[in-house]
């Protein structure tokens, strides 16, 4: 008589990470092996995102929105000089508000500040250091930030799935094995991937560096911190 063996096992990698989708139910069927599995690989980032402000306070709303275009200007050249595009340059936010003195009983206007804020995004990393070090020298440039991020994720989130399987079949290679059955085909496998793609900061408002020139840029020699995708293997195989 044939004999029907159902065997169910999770096996989860030893660094398996949360997530926070629902896991699909899956009934086993006799003579198959349903197996869970985590998987990882981990990326170096691709891109390197320096963001920053430009804001103008001046007494008269012209005068301040004037100066935050000559400040405009002034970024659009650095670029131009470093061989960058002003085009790949994103203005996410741009206001004018009025400033109030609240000193006395009856809020008073007292000035204009027009503000922008800026994105840039650089593939090359080498030009970092000499542009962050070109905007802190503005003198209505502030709040910069640099980042390094990857947007080339289709291929890292392959390879963790490809992690994530080869682990899944180790385990279910291992359970038939053990029950002196030989591991068949997969009949059934659903996948979920995860990518921790927050930018990886390298400096935080970032003062202006005026006075350091002689000193290395803060980003200078370092390596950006990779960048970890994760996916996670439920599978079901046949056994022989």
């Amino acid at each position: 008589m044939k004999l029907r063996i159902t065997v169910l096992a999770v096996v989860l990698a030893a660094a398996s990470l949360a997530f926070g989708q629902d896991r699909p139910t899956v009934n086993a069927q006799p003579n198959t092996v349903y197996v869970s599995a985590d998987g990882k690989f981990e990326a170096n980032p691709d891109t390197a995102v320096v963001q920053f402000s430009i804001s103008s306070q001046q007494n008269k709303s012209r005068d301040a929105y004037d100066r935050a275009s000559q400040a405009a200007e002034q970024v659009r050249q650095i670029m131009r000089s470093n061989g960058i595009d002003p085009k790949n340059a994103e203005i996410g936010a741009f206001s004018i508000q009025p400033i109030y003195d609240y000193s006395n009983a009856k809020a008073k206007l007292v000035a204009y500040r027009v503000s922008a804020d800026v994105t840039l995004k650089l593939k090359d990393f080498t030009k970092v250091a000499p542009i962050v070090q070109q905007f802190s020298d503005m003198d209505v440039a502030g709040n910069q930030s640099v980042g390094y991020t990857l947007e080339e994720m289709d291929s890292a989130k392959t390879k963790a799935v490809e992690d994530a399987y080869r682990r899944a079949r180790l385990s279910a290679t291992a359970i038939a094995q053990a029950s002196g059955r030989a591991l068949g085909d997969l009949s059934y496998a659903s996948v979920d991937t995860f990518e921790n793609v927050r930018l990886q900061a390298m400096g935080d408002r970032m003062q202006p560096m005026a006075a350091m020139k002689s000193a290395p840029a803060p980003t200078e020699e370092f390596t950006p911190q990779k960048i970890a995708v994760t996916a996670h293997v439920n599978a079901i195989f046949n056994l022989k």
